[in-house]
């Protein structure tokens, strides 16, 4: 597997394509905005721009990085280009509000089984569910007890344990989450979602997994999120995340990430209605 294509020049794109030029892979990039945006990306990673209606040619494995309401906009060539026995990954995760309302999720269908129902082809679900800039700098040694396990999905096993082989290649242990009709543990508002989890840890935060709770979990994570500014540490992050869901509850650097966690969002909150202008002094 030399041969990579990824569609979305975001964060994860960015992080996928760095790490597999790194290890030696050919990786092509292309985004809806065209080759002459992505200059600037491929000299930082070493990849390919390239239109995306000439993105599948020849790969071997196709990642989609995109926001899940432009999945349906891909054109039809990225499908039909795709050689036979080429994977396709979906790396993205489904947020209402910025994608818009998908009422065959919103009623329990697994977001990548939706996506291959959109792309007509099978899909393996991986890397979706590690903090993007984790992806790019937090690969370890096989071996290394600090290993972070991600999730792979997928109803092809060929497929699932070549994403797999990908994954221990990018310094994460992989798990083999089961089939697509389980993929639904992997996503946004899980337990498994974003706690950088060992193996042990995530086979059960994958069992503990729960539909409904899901759904307020990824809202609220959804709302806090919005109130944070842009270069809050991912490692904070986690570590909330982590304590959240009951990993290293006893551990005074966890309880301080979740205490920094509210009052950075209580204190965006103040200066922005600080800084909303007083209707009832405002000059008429």
């Amino acid at each position: 597997m030399k041969q990579i294509g990824i569609v979305g020049a975001g964060p994860v794109g960015h992080a996928l394509a760095r790490r597999l030029v790194e290890l030696g892979y050919v990786v092509r990039i292309a985004n809806s905005r065209g080759p002459a945006s992505l200059q600037e990306f491929a000299k930082s990673t070493g990849s390919k721009p390239v239109d995306v209606t000439d993105i599948s040619a020849g790969v071997e494995v196709l990642i989609l990085a995109i926001p899940f309401g432009r999945v349906p906009d891909l054109p039809k060539s990225v499908i039909t280009s795709l050689p036979d026995d080429a994977i396709v990954v979906d790396a993205g995760n489904y947020y209402p509000r910025r994608d818009g309302v998908i009422t065959e999720i919103d009623q329990g269908l697994p977001e990548s089984q939706w996506v291959s129902q959109q792309l007509g082809v099978p899909v393996v679900k991986a890397f979706n569910s590690i903090i993007a800039s984790r992806l790019a700098d937090q690969g370890k040694p096989a071996g290394d007890g600090r290993r972070i396990a991600l999730p792979v999905a997928g109803d092809d096993l060929a497929g699932r344990r070549a994403i797999m082989r990908l994954v221990e290649a990018l310094g994460f242990d992989a798990f083999d989450a089961g089939s697509l009709a389980e993929s639904w543990r992997l996503q946004p508002g899980q337990p498994a979602y974003c706690t950088d989890a060992t193996t042990a840890e995530l086979r059960s935060l994958l069992a503990r997994a729960d539909r409904e709770m899901a759904k307020r979990n990824r809202d609220k994570a959804t709302e806090i999120l919005a109130k944070l500014p842009s270069d809050y540490p991912a490692d904070q992050l986690v570590r909330a995340s982590r304590t959240m869901v009951g990993l290293d509850k006893l551990r005074p650097a966890s309880w301080f990430a979740v205490l920094r966690l509210a009052a950075t969002v209580y204190l965006r909150k103040q200066q922005k209605r600080d800084a909303a202008p007083d209707r009832l002094s405002t000059p008429q």
